[in-house]
């Protein structure tokens, strides 16, 4: 370990020891000592872990070949610094002025749902907590782009339009010329050995359109009031039902929104809406009078949106604060959502479920979770999704906030905004009400049942509707031929069709897992060594059969064979990646600890 570690060590250290002395009762407390005991024996398991598989930077100047890298998110600047620490170069190319990806966009409470053991998308990284928020996690990201050098290799306000193989020069390659080499945009940076998308699977804010939402909501995100004089290429309320629901075929299935009515000009919401990234912008404050936000939306998007509501806003049933502005919070839920605990343990065994699908003894976590995350509001256990059929939300708070009233919980499916609000009609498969009464107005979970319709007043809207797939029609077509395109590819990241196309954390759809940890650096190693060892190299046939082999082993899955997986699957994957073929059993420990490939001299 070099000296910047153990100065980052000791001032991360050091850091925890001054807030334990700070405390007021830290010398009579023992839970105090015990938590910076705990959280001192965190910061040294790191340590450990930095000492043995971080790769350090050597300049080279021969390096074994270059590396394109779209995205200069989490994911990208990882496998960039592997790439570079082991002797290959790269340019790095990203549409958009600054580093992070997605965590460069959301609110500053934004922070890890798994615990940043589960985390480390590079093994330099130093975390000060179990669960840190946007900051810290953007600095980790800054940190790794310029130890390892990428600040000039990196290509800021530059979109990738084109990727497109280059063309061989006269008497073909002089060394290696069975494989694919590329450009990027026309080759303005020269040709590329490989590359790595990594675009993740978020982008642009997903603005939904429903029936009387004014018409520029999602153009402008300024201050003024919003008005209905613009028809807005959003998308509809009934076409995001069909984009999201991985486990049906219709958005008729499951939600009611009749996106053919027309409310009349008086009928329309003119008050704010918003999309949740934008609740913690400076531009956005309640407006004088405001008290009540509905989100729309339960995912983690929907929860994250009423934690940073809560955060910037006393709620109305904090009798002990004495903020000027109280708010009300209700959240409407067209499906409920796994929510588990952010507890390593429990996260961990989960995740370690090595058939990446729901099984028999599946409902045995499931009664847990009803039992001890669920306690005394069992009605919002989801009732139509296994445990292993979706990914669930990672939180702690949230179920609590619904408990004690401060979130109030509508089960239905959002069908319009209104003059008051946003108006709420039963989920598919609702059940008429055998009393015929209505669930009160201040109840902490509504159901709105068969033949009801509901009307939630809003002073605020908020759409947690998360966010665009970006897309990667910059790649050649013939990468992903039928029945081949993502998720269903090779190693699930791998074109089935030339196996320099990664796309690392580009194809994933859902897991139990984390999409920030040690399996980025692996699959840039994997990539590494197939350009070092032409004999380590699958044909097209073989990761097709590799495809279509684990489609019929998880035949019959919600959502296919990559639909969903567990990062026990994964490792899984990535371990048979040797043993299926023993003459890369020499890679092994290069590829899985990132030991043995350095740099020329």
């Amino acid at each position: 370990m070099g000296k910047l570690e153990k100065k980052r060590t000791f001032e991360t250290i050091a850091s925890n020891v001054a807030e334990y002395l700070h405390k007021p009762d830290w010398w009579y407390n023992p839970f105090e000592l015990v938590r910076l005991v705990w959280n001192v024996g965190y910061i040294l398991v790191q340590w450990c872990i930095i000492a043995l598989f971080k790769p350090h930077y050597r300049k080279t100047s021969e390096p074994f070949g270059r590396v394109a890298i779209i995205g200069a998110g989490l994911t990208g600047v990882s496998s960039a610094a592997h790439c570079i620490a082991h002797g290959f170069d790269v340019v790095i190319y990203e549409a958009g002025p600054k580093l992070g990806g997605i965590w460069a966009h959301v609110n500053r409470t934004s922070g890890l749902q798994l615990n940043s053991l589960l985390y480390r998308f590079h093994p330099g990284v130093l975390w000060s907590r179990g669960f840190p928020l946007r900051d810290e996690i953007l600095e980790e990201i800054t940190g790794v782009w310029k130890e390892y050098d990428l600040e000039s290799r990196t290509r800021f306000g530059t979109k990738v339009t084109k990727v497109d193989k280059a063309e061989a020069p006269k008497g073909g390659w002089e060394t290696d010329p069975d494989r694919s080499r590329w450009v990027v945009n026309g080759g303005e940076d020269g040709v590329f050995d490989a590359v790595i998308v990594t675009v993740g699977t978020c982008g642009k804010p997903n603005w939904i359109k429903l029936p009387g939402m004014p018409g520029n909501v999602g153009q402008d995100s300024s201050d003024s009031q919003p008005t209905r004089d613009q028809d807005a290429e959003q998308p509809t309320y009934s076409e995001v039902l069909k984009r999201e629901d991985n486990t049906s075929n219709s958005s008729d299935e499951e939600g009611h929104s009749d996106d053919s009515h027309q409310p009349s000009d008086g009928d329309i919401f003119t008050k704010r809406v918003l999309h949740s990234s934008e609740l913690d912008s400076d531009k956005f404050d309640l407006p004088p009078g405001s008290r009540r936000i509905v989100v729309i939306g339960s995912g983690a998007s929907a929860v994250e949106a009423v934690e940073t509501a809560l955060d910037r806003y006393a709620s109305a049933k904090d009798d002990k604060s004495d903020a000027e502005t109280k708010v009300e919070i209700w959240m409407i839920a067209r499906h409920d959502k796994w929510i588990i605990p952010r507890n390593i343990v429990v996260d961990t065994f989960l995740s370690a479920q090595p058939f990446g699908r729901q099984m028999p003894l599946s409902f045995l976590w499931e009664a847990f979770m009803k039992r001890w995350q669920y306690r005394g509001i069992e009605g919002l256990v989801p009732k139509d999704i296994g445990i292993y059929e979706g990914t669930p939300v990672v939180n702690d708070a949230f179920l609590h906030h619904v408990r004690s009233g401060k979130v109030h919980y509508v089960r239905g499916s959002p069908t319009r905004l209104s003059k008051n609000g946003v108006v709420v009609s039963p989920r598919k498969g609702a059940k008429k009400r055998e009393d015929g009464k209505l669930d009160e107005d201040d109840a902490t979970i509504v159901t709105v049942g068969e033949g009801e319709e509901r009307e939630i007043e809003a002073d605020v809207v908020v759409l947690a509707t998360g966010f665009e797939k970006p897309s990667v029609d910059f790649l050649p077509k013939e990468l992903f031929p039928e029945g081949y395109q993502r998720p269903d590819l090779y190693l699930q990241n791998f074109s089935t069709e030339d196996w320099s196309i990664l796309m690392t954390n580009s194809a994933y759809q859902n897991a139990i897992g984390t999409v920030g940890h040690f399996h980025i650096g692996i699959y840039t190693r994997i990539l590494l060594t197939l350009l070092l060892d032409p004999s380590a190299r699958p044909s097209p046939k073989d990761m097709k059969l590799w495809v279509d082999v684990l489609r019929f082993i998880k035949r019959g899955a919600t959502g296919g064979a990559f639909g969903f997986f567990t990062y026990m699957e994964l490792t899984i994957w990535l371990l048979g990646f040797h043993i299926l073929r023993p003459d890369r059993l020499r890679w092994l420990f290069f590829i899985m600890n990132g030991w043995g490939v350095r740099p020329r001299r």
